[in-house]
């Protein structure tokens, strides 16, 4: 059985974390499955929306804390190892913001520490109402400075810190409230809601979409007025698509667009 497995089904893949006995940690393999599946989804057109999904009863636990602790055999203690590690992981977390396809993460049971910068890092999410997220390595003595980068970019300032100070775990309902999650679903819906979300989004026009994601993570980290001068730039590139003029030809004329997709 795949560490991580993938499942097309029409324009959208469904990427599964399947190692449920460690809670789907993320593993120095985990990692690089992750690596290599995103890396392949990234030149794949036919692929227009991604779920991320996992199997047991857990959606990630975050890093391997058994191979982490082997690694200070070593005669350094491990900081080569961990600074390895560490940079491993934000290299799979910056990709996903990176893959023209919007991300999904489907989310039941624990999202704690990596796991939950795993969910912060996708684009969208969807959560079980059982789920329940954390950044919660204060409580074993090691402070989830890398999950925050992503938590930090998804909850308010002041909410993201007492998480990261307390080790406490935010029930999906206020995971919601928070931004973290876009949506909370009984557990038996789960699959089906995300889905359909991702169906739908797979219905817009593949390169549109690309288009506006990358413009959405250029701006976001620019003052206003460069954002402005940097969006209508690409509002320009997304109107010379044969496509949009098509879909804009469509709407006019109160038809279907045909677009090459």
């Amino acid at each position: 059985m795949a560490l991580l497995e993938r499942e097309d089904r029409g324009a959208v893949a469904r990427l599964v974390l399947n190692s449920p006995k460690n809670l789907n940690a993320l593993s120095d393999a985990m990692l690089a499955e992750l690596k290599a599946g995103f890396a392949a989804l990234a030149s794949d057109r036919t692929i227009r929306v991604v779920v991320l999904a996992a199997e047991g009863r857990a959606f990630c636990a975050g890093h391997d804390l058994k191979e982490m602790t082997a690694a200070r055999a070593a005669p350094d203690g491990g900081a080569a190892a961990f600074a390895d590690l560490f940079t491993r992981c934000a290299e799979v977390m910056q990709a996903i913001p990176a893959l023209p396809q919007p991300v999904i993460a489907e989310v039941h049971g624990l999202a704690t520490a990596a796991g939950c910068q795993l969910v912060a890092s996708c684009d969208m999410a969807v959560a079980a109402e059982d789920a329940r997220f954390g950044v919660n390595g204060v409580n074993i003595g090691l402070f989830c400075s890398t999950p925050m980068v992503a938590l930090s970019r998804n909850v308010p300032r002041k909410q993201a810190f007492e998480m990261l100070v307390t080790g406490d775990f935010l029930a999906a309902d206020r995971a919601r409230d928070l931004g973290l999650v876009n949506r909370v679903v009984p557990p038996d819906r789960l699959e089906a809601e995300t889905m359909a979300l991702a169906e739908q989004v797979a219905t817009k026009l593949g390169s549109a979409v690309r288009i506006g994601k990358r413009a959405f993570y250029e701006q976001i980290e620019m003052p206003l007025a460069a954002a402005y001068a940097h969006t209508g730039a690409v509002m320009v590139e997304n109107m010379l698509n044969r496509d949009t003029e098509e879909g804009i030809s469509a709407f006019i004329e109160k038809r279907h667009p045909d677009w090459a997709q």
